[in-house]
This record gives structure tokens, C-alpha cells and sequence, in this order.
């Protein structure tokens, strides 16, 4: 495979005929030679520039209205993304990012901005990842590459009553893209509470040629006892009834193990966060309002792809403990994020929820 500019340790060290290009709100269309060049009268931060003028951060941020839908990229290919920073006011849950390829209508990725950057609950939580960190503040990075051919858009809607603040940039090469690169996608869901004795449906529908390469779950418990027994299924191809790959418990799936219990005391969860999975968010119930646990985990399929030819869709189970040694279908509030690579044309998403159902409450 020919070396195109989009690097890794590995070749990090070799020349390219990429063109690297950056857009924020300094340099809306990442132009050479674009950025900084605001009009002070134009910047969002010109009162505290106005003794320095032009160059002098002008305009770091965008402020996006109640029900306004923001325009981050608009970009000819052929490119890839290689980087997103962006750092939100607001409730992470009411502002939702967007991404289409090469001209289609739907987007191929669609989900909060927390969720998508693997901090569902709207709290910070650390995440050190090849594939997504989240540093303090609320510092929120993505390192999925996104390669394009001929076009690439990216939008942020608030759906909150109040305007948002978005600090943002977008980095990435101009270059060719090979054959074989295939389309970065990314589907949100929420259920709350989940149907007794139903799995859960992280994805399904998609068609077309591609990889599975991750998820992200914000998993909220509405029973007593441990939550993680059900399997994860892959139905791969053609597979109905049965899938092709079956998991053996949820902290298993998330490469944990035996209920992410502290080894030792046995008495508490123990929150981890690794280059491939983690579980980097445990929120404990108090003795007033915040009566249920809740948690966050990852797991990336960097190093084992879940490839299909056709066809995917991935399932859940909810599984807990009742008497007699018994499961227990469980009825959590659960979210997800589905992470997957495949060729054009991507399947239109169910519509997203409205912001009510989407609450954190």
C-alpha cells in the first residue's frame, strides 16, 4: 500500500506530497495562508482584543443560537481528517454533530458530541485512547482517520434553548486516496428503559462493504446488582437467527473481567483506560438525588476489525441476577455509539430522538 500522508509511528518518518491544512474558527475554510485574519469588528472575541487588533485571537470560537445548525467543514477532496478537537459549553447531549462524504444527502455520522467523543453521561471522565482522548477541562479529541474523495461536511446543531459556545479544530491533509480506503461512520442510539426480555441494537441496516471498529456505551442501572452478564453478537452476512460472533458477558466484550471489580476488596468498581477499552467513567449513586450508578466504556477494534462483505448488525443483551441462580432481563437506560468503516452509499439513519428523550436526568 502506497504511502498517501496518512501517517502513523511507523511511517511518520517518511516524505509526502500531502498538503496539510487546519480549520477553526480562525480559519473558517482552512486556506493557506488563511488564518488569524479576522476583522477585529468581526471577531466574537473582539472586546478582549481590542487593544491588539487583527492577528491577536480574534475569533477562537463560535457561538451557535438555540435551533442553529453550524457549518464546521466544508472541504474539497480528495483529503482525510485526522484530527478533531472541540471543547462545548452546554449539555453535551443537546448538541449533535453531523458528518457527509462526497456529496450524500445523509449523514454517515450522527450522534452528541459526548457520546461521540465517549463521555455520554455529560460529566468529564478521562479518556486515554488511541482513538479518542478526553483531557481536563473538557477537552474533547478524536483521532479516527476520515478519509474523502471528493467533499467532505461537517455541521454542529444546538438543540439546547440557550446558545452554545464551541471552541474547534479541525485538522487534516489534501491528498490521494487509495481504492481501497472506505467511509468513517458513526450511529448514536438511546433507550431508556430498555423492554423487558429485548436486546439491546447497537446497529443494523448497514449494507455495503466495510469493518466494525468500535463502540461506546453509557450504560445506566435501574436494578440492584451486578448489570454486565448479557453477550454481544455480531450477525454478520446473512446471519439471522444466530450471529457469527458471540461474546461471553459485557465487561468481557469491554476486555474486563469478572465484574471490573476491585481485585483485591471486592467491594467497588475500578474505573481503567487503555490505548483499545476502558471503563473510564463509574458515577456512584449518593443518599439523595443521584440514586442510580452509571457508567462509560469503550472498546476499539483497532488491532481486530469485524469485517463484512454485505451486511451488519450488532445486538446486547441486558443481563443480570435474579433468585435461584437465575438471569435477569434487565430494563437499564442505555446509550451507544457504533463506529464502523464502509463504502458509499451509507444507509439513511432513524431519525434521532427529540432532545427530551435524550435528557440525562
Amino acid at each position: 500500500m502506497a504511502y498517501n500522508g496518512i501517517g502513523s509511528m511507523a511511517d511518520i518518518f517518511k516524505l509526502s506530497n500531502a498538503k496539510t491544512r487546519s480549520i477553526s474558527p480562525e480559519n473558517y475554510k482552512g486556506e493557506a495562508g488563511g488564518g488569524g485574519r479576522c476583522p477585529l469588528e468581526e471577531g466574537n472575541a473582539k472586546r478582549a482584543a481590542r487593544d491588539l487588533g487583527l492577528g491577536w485571537k480574534v475569533n477562537p470560537y463560535i457561538i451557535i443560537q438555540p435551533g442553529e445548525t453550524f457549518e464546521i467543514a466544508d472541504i474539497e477532496g480528495p483529503g482525510c481528517i485526522q484530527h478533531i478537537w472541540l471543547t462545548p459549553t452546554g449539555s453535551w447531549r443537546n448538541t449533535i454533530l453531523r458528518m457527509y462524504w462526497d456529496g450524500q444527502e445523509n449523514a454517515s455520522v450522527e450522534s452528541p458530541i459526548g457520546d461521540f467523543f465517549a463521555c455520554g453521561w455529560g460529566e468529564y471522565a478521562q479518556v486515554s485512547s488511541l482513538a479518542v482522548c478526553v483531557n481536563p477541562g473538557s477537552a474533547f479529541n478524536c483521532y479516527w482517520p476520515m478519509p474523502f474523495r471528493k467533499h467532505c461536511r461537517m455541521t454542529l446543531e444546538n438543540r439546547a434553548e440557550e446558545p452554545v459556545t464551541i471552541y474547534y479544530q479541525i485538522d487534516y491533509c489534501l491528498t490521494e486516496v487509495e481504492e481501497d480506503a472506505a467511509y468513517f461512520c458513526a450511529q448514536f442510539r438511546r433507550v431508556n428503559p430498555l423492554p423487558y426480555k429485548e436486546v439491546y441494537t447497537l446497529v443494523d441496516g448497514v449494507k455495503g462493504k466495510g469493518h466494525y471498529v468500535g463502540t461506546y456505551m453509557a450504560w445506566g442501572v435501574n436494578n440492584r446488582g451486578w448489570w454486565g452478564e448479557g453477550e454481544i453478537k455480531f450477525y454478520i452476512d446473512g446471519d439471522r437467527e444466530y450471529p457469527t460472533i458471540c461474546g461471553t458477558g459485557t465487561e468481557d466484550y469491554f476486555c474486563g473481567s469478572y465484574d471490573f471489580e476491585d481485585p483485591f476488596t471486592h467491594d467497588k468498581y475500578v474505573p481503567f483506560t487503555t490505548p483499545y477499552a476502558g471503563l473510564p467513567q463509574v458515577i456512584c449513586a449518593d443518599k439523595l438525588y443521584k440514586s442510580q450508578m452509571r457508567f462509560g466504556m469503550y472498546r476499539w477494534h483497532l488491532q481486530d476489525p469485524i469485517r463484512f462483505e454485505e451486511e451488519l448488525r450488532v445486538t446486547i443483551q441486558a443481563l443480570g441476577w435474579r433468585s435461584g441462580g437465575r438471569y435477569l432481563p434487565l430494563q437499564d437506560d442505555i446509550a451507544s455509539v457504533a463506529y464502523w468503516y464502509q463504502t458509499l452509499p451509507t444507509a439513511p439513519f432513524a431519525p434521532l430522538p427529540d432532545k427530551d428523550y435524550l435528557e440525562i436526568i
